[in-house]
């Protein structure tokens, strides 16, 4: 099994080396130079049936309608994690993804442009998207609009190559994202605690994963910093998350009757926050409310054969977000041994069925057809840490 996941994981590295790690996305019709040239930019409608056209369609429309290649620093923060996990790997005396010199020079590099690629304007180091994004409701968000998602992952990835790089200027920025989440976001009250917001500004403070990720960043923050007010802000969020589950222990995506869905990686992004906030503050308080979503992770979600499954009722589509997380989330969570045949089958089926073979992999499988269109943040970089951390913990180990 090692042999064939290094084998695909080898392709998907070249693959992402070659492209400079520069690419499109499911949600990025907005940067078409056609686009942006007709008065339908002006229309809320009009943007976000633009954005459905491009995200929908099997066919790559995006170099007929002028939309570039670009950097997603999300996508730039997984990869750098993914880098991370390569040079611990090369730390123990394993060169067959590269020499720690060279993984090293990778991760300097993408610091660097991480870094470069701040929002600026916020109270703390953040960063989004680098399109105009229009989300149903007729909230619009500008290019590089910061937001909690982002932000948790790209200061994720900047915490890990501080930490091998011994750099204290690029550790500091990255903590300095806690004060974007306290002083930026708002905060919808709860009976008890609150959900912070998606982005500054614009609202949208229902979806559960992305106050989840805002507690996970400020509890790693807090375990740096030690300021007590990361963690009480850190667990008011969870602690109004986790009184949102459900009694069979899913959580749907959000409160609004249009969030009203359970899938399988956002369920996913909850457990790993609740219990990374665990690990760095040492308050075990929502442990029930874990064991509880874990429980229903692994019993809803994938198939016999490993097929990773979207939704808790349905399977298609098959999204390629849902088995990467689902190995992430193994892994983080300190679970992977405990339930490794499951997660054999389940990369196993992705890689079989997923990637192309110049080592990029496809974005949704449907009923009726594939969607091959290699997105480089949606899908490369998520499945570039998936494996990095796979890899990782059985070559390691």
């Amino acid at each position: 099994m090692h042999s064939e996941i290094i084998t695909h994981f080898e392709r998907l590295k070249s693959y992402c080396e070659h492209q400079d790690f520069k690419g499109w996305d499911p949600y990025d019709g907005l940067n078409s130079r056609l686009f942006q040239a007709t008065p339908f930019k002006h229309w809320s409608f009009g943007r976000l049936a633009w954005i459905q056209l491009f995200k929908r369609n099997p066919v790559n429309l995006r170099r007929l309608l002028l939309v570039p290649k670009g950097y997603n620093p999300k996508g730039l923060g997984l990869f750098l994690t993914g880098y991370c996990n390569l040079y611990r790997i090369a730390e123990k005396g394993d060169d067959r993804f590269g020499e720690k010199d060279e993984i090293k020079e990778k991760i300097i590099w993408l610091s660097d442009k991480l870094l470069s690629l701040q929002s600026e304007g916020y109270s703390g180091a953040c960063w989004g998207y680098n399109f105009d994004w229009q989300a149903r409701g007729g909230l619009f968000f500008p290019a590089k609009t910061p937001n909690v998602v982002t932000t948790t992952y790209v200061v994720n990835g900047l915490l890990d190559a501080a930490q091998i790089l011994q750099d204290e200027y690029i550790r500091k920025t990255a903590s300095t994202a806690s004060e974007f989440v306290l002083r930026d976001l708002t905060r919808t009250p709860k009976k008890e605690g609150f959900l912070f917001s998606y982005a500054p500004k614009f609202g949208n403070n229902t979806v559960y994963n992305a106050s989840l990720l805002g507690s996970k960043l400020l509890a790693r923050i807090y375990s740096l910093t030690g300021k007590e007010q990361y963690a009480e802000a850190a667990r008011a969020s969870v602690l109004a998350c986790c009184n949102e589950q459900n009694e069979d222990g899913s959580w749907y995506y959000g409160e609004l009757s249009i969030q009203n869905w359970i899938d399988s990686f956002h369920t996913g992004f909850n457990l790993e926050a609740i219990f990374d906030y665990a690990q760095y503050t040492g308050d075990s308080s929502f442990k029930t409310h874990y064991n509880k979503g874990m429980d229903y992770y692994l019993e809803n979600f994938f198939l016999e054969d490993g097929t990773p499954k979207y939704y808790h009722d349905k399977t298609y589509p098959i999204d390629i977000h849902s088995p990467a997380q689902f190995v992430i989330t193994l892994i983080k969570t300190g679970v992977l041994k405990q339930h490794l045949d499951k997660a054999q089958n389940v990369i196993s089926w992705t890689l079989n069925n997923m990637q192309h073979h110049d080592g990029a992999f496809y974005y949704q499988i449907k009923k009726s057809h594939a969607n091959k269109v290699p997105y480089m943040r949606w899908s490369q970089a998520w499945m570039f840490a998936s494996l990095s951390g796979y890899l990782k913990e059985s070559l390691n180990n």
